[in-house]
């Protein structure tokens, strides 16, 4: 019997393996992974299965893939700066401060314009910078008792590298990284794809990495857009790999805008597709910008041109 697509509830839709029509009595649930279809109970659904197996699975993929393809175009809340609002410029870390005491991360602009109204504690909840690694460890616990995602994605990474005085555990750094990840973490998704693609303190699972990068992608992480298109792009599909690459580019990602160049160089990549590369990256970039910003980047390449005379 031929699949009949589901429309929102119109009169004559059927059972697709035996033909009963929906009534008060006789209620039709649709394939939950196509949404193509409808059945009167699960024994018809069961029977149907072999005839229906190739169009739901093709489906299912299309549906995938208008999820994938569609969210995540904004970056999520965690890499605005809490202070100015603005989103922090890429890599994040290059472009701001974390603090330990409030898990916020603090862009360089609006922490070199506390400090220069004379406060160097934390810019965004004025709590005194820990002095030592005991300090700075006595209050990420803090967090992470109260289950914190961020902080508990923290002390993970502080396992996982050997820092700030604890012995380097990366099978405990993963249990915490997973924790945090259930508990609502988009940045620890992106470590823990890097963990499952490399075999860091897991067994090496490139299928794994993918399923967490695509569940970082669609909370809008860059990092995890750029990576799905190289995977993308390093298995040939150069259509899905640019789809995915447009997008990590136009939310501000260079990687990504030199990636669609090395693509549009050989060939792989049209004109108006790196034009369209270039100028939503430049939107976003202009995005970013601010006079503190500005200002605070002067002055930390004038501090790096000090210390390396």
């Amino acid at each position: 019997m031929n699949c009949v697509p589901v429309d929102g509830g119109g009169v004559g839709e059927a059972c697709a393996n035996c033909g009963k029509t929906g009534s008060d009595t006789v209620k039709l649930k649709s394939c939950t992974a196509c949404r193509l279809v409808k059945y009167c109970g699960v024994d018809c659904q069961r029977v149907h299965r072999k005839q229906h197996k190739k169009e739901c699975k093709q489906r299912a993929a299309e549906l995938k893939d208008e999820q994938l393809y569609s969210q995540g175009q904004e970056r999520p809340e965690g890499d605005f700066c809490p202070i100015c609002t603005l989103p922090i410029p890429l890599s994040i870390e290059d472009h701001s401060v974390f603090a330990v005491c409030c898990m916020k991360r603090v862009c360089d602009g609006c922490n070199w314009a506390a400090q220069k109204r004379g406060m160097f504690d934390c810019a965004f909840c004025r709590t005194p910078i820990p002095a030592n690694d005991a300090d700075t460890l006595a209050m990420i616990q803090a967090r992470v008792a109260k289950k914190d995602p961020e902080a508990i994605y923290y002390l993970g990474m502080k396992y996982f590298h050997g820092e700030l005085g604890l012995q380097k555990d990366r099978k405990k750094a993963v249990e915490l990284l997973t924790e945090a990840a259930e508990l609502g973490s988009v940045e620890v998704l992106f470590s823990l794809g890097n963990a499952y693609r490399l075999g860091e303190g897991v067994q090496k699972d490139m299928a794994k990495a993918v399923e967490l990068y695509e569940k970082a992608a669609m909370q809008g992480h860059v990092e995890s857009r750029n990576n799905l298109g190289c995977v993308e792009a390093e298995k040939g599909n150069n259509d899905r790999a640019l789809r995915h690459l447009l997008i990590s580019a136009k939310m501000g990602d260079n990687n990504s805008v030199e990636t669609i160049k090395t693509a549009f160089t050989a060939g792989l990549a049209t004109k108006e597709q790196y034009a369209e590369a270039l100028k939503g990256y430049q939107y976003a970039v202009d995005e970013m910008k601010s006079h503190d910003r500005d200002e605070a980047k002067r002055l930390i390449n004038q501090k790096t041109r000090i210390d390396s005379e």
